[in-house]
């Protein structure tokens, strides 16, 4: 064979190795989702906002992803959604076939606990987010302590699941930078556990998110069995006007900035989350598919039936908020590591 057909064949085979690569650049991000399953990831078990908004994604997606082969939801409960939130870090698939609906908090846990928060949430990609999501206090109608100003006099029972759940923390930066006499009583399950506690009169207070409670608590809220106290966030949800937010209850300036880092996940909410390594042309699209989905009139009814808030904020905007909590001043951090543990 001559050196002139030898390399003409070595340039075929270069040419036939190339080729899977160049399809694979050429192929569009709606195209690479086709005959695709994708997961969408929950780090709680089934029956709180978390699962509700994750069935959601799952929903919409299904109509806004029809090339797919299937959207299924995952539920893989675990340490608050820490056990989920390191898989989607470091083991999820890094293609965009797997999403999550992880805790809001993610951010503040890698600068407060950065042994337990071995992720940098920096490096995901936030897709949108459905809603806001404050933390409400909600007491009983009979609870001895019916005010925020009662509960800096007399002892009101806290009801909560461990030291690291927001159950927690939230109480215990009031009981630290506000004087609230709060007694915390750890060890339930999770959020069910705990309302029924409260319903029944073994504890006095507990916190859960708001969109949580307005599912599965609306009939107690409404005629007044149940009543909410106190809200986290940077502002107050629409639908708690005259519900103080935490900050509101204490003076200290210092104080004001240790529960506002402590409270800017309720800006991120309950958003859909992506793994590193995603190629940003394929994060772009499903940014702009969210957008699509959370303002077609059909998904916002489909929201609407499941009595599920839908505010929604676009995946670049979410982004910002995550980003500027890993930013937050070293003492600031320092302040609200020493109040969280009560």
């Amino acid at each position: 064979m001559s050196s002139l057909h030898r390399g003409a064949l070595r340039i075929l085979a270069f040419s036939m190795a190339l080729a899977p690569a160049c399809l694979a650049q050429a192929q569009s991000p709606a195209d690479f989702y086709r005959d695709k399953t994708v997961r969408v990831l929950v780090g709680h078990p089934p029956g709180g906002s978390y699962d509700f908004y994750a069935r959601l994604a799952a929903d919409m997606l299904r109509v806004y992803l029809p090339q797919a082969k299937a959207v299924i939801v995952e539920n893989k409960p675990g340490g608050g959604g820490l056990l989920a939130t390191s898989y989607l870090y470091a083991q999820a698939p890094r293609d965009g076939t797997v999403l999550a609906v992880l805790p809001e908090t993610i951010g503040n846990t890698q600068v407060l606990e950065p042994d337990v928060g071995k992720w940098k949430v920096q490096d995901m990609r936030y897709i949108g987010s459905f809603a806001p999501v404050n933390t409400a206090f909600v007491r009983r109608k009979d609870s001895p302590s019916k005010t925020p100003e009662d509960m800096k006099q007399k002892e009101t029972i806290v009801g909560c699941t461990g030291t690291t759940a927001q159950s927690y923390q939230y109480p215990a930066l009031l009981k630290v930078l506000g004087g609230f006499k709060f007694k915390m009583i750890c060890g339930y399950p999770g959020a069910n556990e705990y309302s029924v506690a409260l319903e029944r009169g073994e504890i006095d207070l507990v916190s859960s998110a708001w969109n949580s409670w307005r599912v599965t608590h609306s009939r107690q809220l409404g005629n007044g069995d149940l009543v909410a106290v106190i809200q986290t966030g940077l502002k107050r949800n629409h639908e708690l006007p005259d519900v103080p937010l935490m900050q509101e209850l204490v003076d200290d300036a210092m104080a004001k900035k240790v529960i506002e880092f402590s409270s800017a996940g309720a800006m991120i909410g309950r958003a859909l989350l992506a793994p590193p390594g995603i190629p940003e042309d394929r994060i772009a699209y499903l940014r702009e598919l969210f957008d699509k989905m959370v303002a077609d009139p059909a998904m916002i009814e489909m929201a609407t039936k499941r009595n599920l808030e839908l505010d929604p904020t676009s995946g670049t905007i979410v982004q910002g908020y995550s980003d500027e909590i890993v930013k937050t001043p070293p003492d600031v951090v320092e302040k609200a590591a020493v109040a969280f543990k009560g």
